[in-house]
Protein backbone atom coordinates (compact mmCIF):
# COMPACT_ATOMS: atom_id res chain seq x y z
CA UNK A 1 0.00 0.00 0.00
CA UNK A 2 1.33 3.74 -0.99
CA UNK A 3 1.70 5.93 2.03
CA UNK A 4 -0.55 8.53 1.64
CA UNK A 5 0.46 12.36 1.14
CA UNK A 6 0.44 14.11 4.30
CA UNK A 7 -1.06 17.89 3.87
CA UNK A 8 -0.96 20.17 6.74
CA UNK A 9 -3.61 22.57 6.26
CA UNK A 10 -3.10 26.22 8.53
CA UNK A 11 -6.41 28.81 8.34
CA UNK A 12 -7.89 30.82 11.12
CA UNK A 13 -11.37 30.32 10.33
CA UNK A 14 -12.74 27.04 11.90
CA UNK A 15 -15.59 26.43 9.30
CA UNK A 16 -13.51 27.06 6.24
CA UNK A 17 -10.58 24.92 7.55
CA UNK A 18 -13.47 21.85 8.31
CA UNK A 19 -13.99 22.14 4.96
CA UNK A 20 -10.77 22.05 3.51
CA UNK A 21 -9.45 19.07 5.70
CA UNK A 22 -12.77 17.56 4.77
CA UNK A 23 -12.02 17.78 0.96
CA UNK A 24 -8.21 17.01 0.93
CA UNK A 25 -9.36 13.59 2.79
CA UNK A 26 -11.55 12.80 0.02
CA UNK A 27 -8.60 12.06 -2.20
CA UNK A 28 -7.65 8.18 -0.84
CA UNK A 29 -4.31 9.40 -2.15
CA UNK A 30 -4.16 12.33 0.90
CA UNK A 31 -4.57 12.89 4.38
CA UNK A 32 -5.01 16.19 5.99
CA UNK A 33 -4.58 18.04 9.35
CA UNK A 34 -6.56 20.74 9.58
CA UNK A 35 -4.57 23.48 12.49
CA UNK A 36 -5.68 26.86 13.32
CA UNK A 37 -3.38 28.07 15.77
CA UNK A 38 0.75 28.61 14.69
CA UNK A 39 2.07 27.01 17.79
CA UNK A 40 -0.13 23.68 16.86
CA UNK A 41 0.96 24.12 13.52
CA UNK A 42 4.36 23.81 14.47
CA UNK A 43 3.94 21.25 16.98
CA UNK A 44 1.48 19.02 14.43
CA UNK A 45 4.40 20.04 11.55
CA UNK A 46 7.09 18.03 14.36
CA UNK A 47 4.83 15.53 14.74
CA UNK A 48 4.38 14.09 11.04
CA UNK A 49 6.78 14.65 7.95
CA UNK A 50 4.19 16.70 6.16
CA UNK A 51 4.89 17.07 2.33
CA UNK A 52 2.67 19.65 1.94
CA UNK A 53 1.58 23.00 4.03
CA UNK A 54 -1.23 25.07 3.06
CA UNK A 55 -1.85 28.22 4.43
CA UNK A 56 -5.01 29.40 3.95
CA UNK A 57 -8.29 32.20 5.17
CA UNK A 58 -6.71 34.42 7.36
CA UNK A 59 -3.25 33.90 8.45
CA UNK A 60 -1.56 36.98 8.48
CA UNK A 61 1.39 37.78 6.42
CA UNK A 62 4.03 37.61 9.12
CA UNK A 63 2.81 34.55 10.74
CA UNK A 64 2.78 32.86 6.92
CA UNK A 65 5.84 34.59 7.14
CA UNK A 66 7.56 32.80 10.13
CA UNK A 67 5.66 29.62 9.72
CA UNK A 68 7.06 29.09 6.03
CA UNK A 69 10.67 29.52 7.64
CA UNK A 70 9.89 27.50 10.32
CA UNK A 71 8.13 24.16 8.42
CA UNK A 72 11.63 25.03 5.78
CA UNK A 73 14.13 25.01 8.43
CA UNK A 74 12.62 21.33 10.01
CA UNK A 75 11.95 19.84 6.48
CA UNK A 76 14.05 21.88 3.12
CA UNK A 77 12.08 19.29 1.28
CA UNK A 78 8.49 20.17 2.21
CA UNK A 79 6.48 22.32 -0.12
CA UNK A 80 4.57 25.52 1.36
CA UNK A 81 1.40 27.06 -0.63
CA UNK A 82 -1.08 29.21 -0.15
CA UNK A 83 -4.45 28.50 -0.42
CA UNK A 84 -6.40 30.97 -2.19
CA UNK A 85 -10.32 29.83 -1.61
CA UNK A 86 -12.73 28.67 -4.45
CA UNK A 87 -13.86 25.77 -5.17
CA UNK A 88 -12.13 21.75 -4.80
CA UNK A 89 -11.09 21.58 -8.26
CA UNK A 90 -8.90 25.00 -7.30
CA UNK A 91 -7.71 23.04 -4.40
CA UNK A 92 -6.63 19.83 -6.04
CA UNK A 93 -4.56 21.98 -8.78
CA UNK A 94 -2.67 23.82 -5.58
CA UNK A 95 -1.91 20.83 -4.45
CA UNK A 96 -0.71 18.66 -7.28
CA UNK A 97 1.26 22.26 -8.38
CA UNK A 98 2.76 21.85 -4.99
CA UNK A 99 4.07 18.04 -5.40
CA UNK A 100 5.48 18.79 -8.58
CA UNK A 101 7.31 20.79 -8.06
Amino acid sequence: MMKKCEILVVCRHPDILATVVRLINNNPEWHATGCQSDDEAVKAFMLTKHNVVLIGAGVEAESEAKLREEFIALNPKVKVVQHFGGGSGLLSAEIYGALQK
